[in-house]
């Protein structure tokens, strides 16, 4: 993983347009989340999917781009005064403290389209294929949009200052959290061209740990400190979120972490391959403090 994440980040600054422009305030408003690092949890998954599926590292590298790409942009605009408010986010102040709320929310539009235009490009059309190309824009753009991600930011601000059902705090954190997660693990096996029946088992690991990791994020907003999570703790109570924390309580929301765990490393099953490193992944993701 040290390696894919290395891919990644070189990457992804080669994929930024060059300094040399009038719009240069754009560019490194970009940059600068882009480059904050953060777990990179959707590329590993990419790549490590392509891997299972007997794939070449080379061929995912775009989508694993461009499922980071679509993560940091939704990170930017989550942190604007009119959505969380946040003002540090993996322990450095948040695009908008520091580049102005116009350029951030640019800046994420900006990343929105390049995750895009990287994975219609003419290196990764001839890396995978036309088809395989097509396909992976289809899948990201129904997992980020308005049935997706982007669906689950729309319920989690409505659902402010209010006392939100579980089932309703459920299709939250699908679309919000767990859907991009899925469209990793999808893509990973599209740039191997794998059949259908190894998307769809890959699909289900990516939902169970997507759920998972939202859960654990809502403990460790309750049981972590703002240095060690790197952006600021309990701001959930302070916005009157429901989460599965206040619904259910820290140990049942444990007990549900492990459960979900269990079901993602069943659903490798399908797969020929070792899938140990996956496994561990996934154990990884429920035991993590930050």
């Amino acid at each position: 993983m040290t390696d894919y994440i290395k891919m990644t980040e070189q990457a992804l600054y080669d994929y930024l347009p060059d300094l040399n422009c009038r719009e240069k305030q754009l560019i490194e408003s970009m940059n600068y989340s882009l480059e904050a690092g953060g777990k990179r949890v959707r590329p590993n998954l990419v790549f490590s999917f392509n891997e299972l599926c007997g794939g070449n590292a080379e061929t995912a590298v775009p989508f694993a781009c461009a499922v980071e790409m679509i993560h940091t942009y939704s990170l930017i605009h989550d942190d604007l005064p009119c959505m969380d408010d946040d003002d540090m986010r993996r322990g450095k102040p948040s695009n908008h403290k520091v580049y102005g709320e116009d350029i951030a929310l640019l800046a994420g539009d900006a990343l929105q389209s390049l995750a895009f235009e990287i994975m219609t490009s003419e290196k990764a059309i001839a890396g995978s294929s036309a088809v395989a190309c097509c396909k992976a824009v289809n899948t990201l753009s129904v997992y980020c949009g308005a049935t997706g991600m982007v669906g689950g930011q729309v319920i989690d601000l409505i659902s402010e200052n209010k006392s939100a059902p579980i089932e309703v705090l459920r299709e939250m954190d699908y679309k919000k959290t767990a859907c991009l997660i899925k469209a990793a693990c999808e893509l990973g096996c599209i740039s191997a061209d794998a059949d259908e029946n190894l998307i769809k088992a890959a699909s289900k690991y990516g939902e169970c740990i997507g759920i998972a990791f939202q859960i654990q994020d809502d403990i460790l907003d309750v049981v972590s400190t703002d240095e060690e999570l790197g952006k600021p703790v309990g701001s959930d109570s302070e916005n009157a979120k429901s989460t599965y924390v206040s619904l259910l309580g820290i140990e049942e929301c444990r007990k549900l972490v492990a459960e979900l765990t269990d079901k993602a490393k069943n659903a490798l099953m399908a797969f020929n391959g070792d899938t140990k490193a996956l496994c561990d992944f996934a154990d990884y993701l429920a035991s993590r403090t930050k």
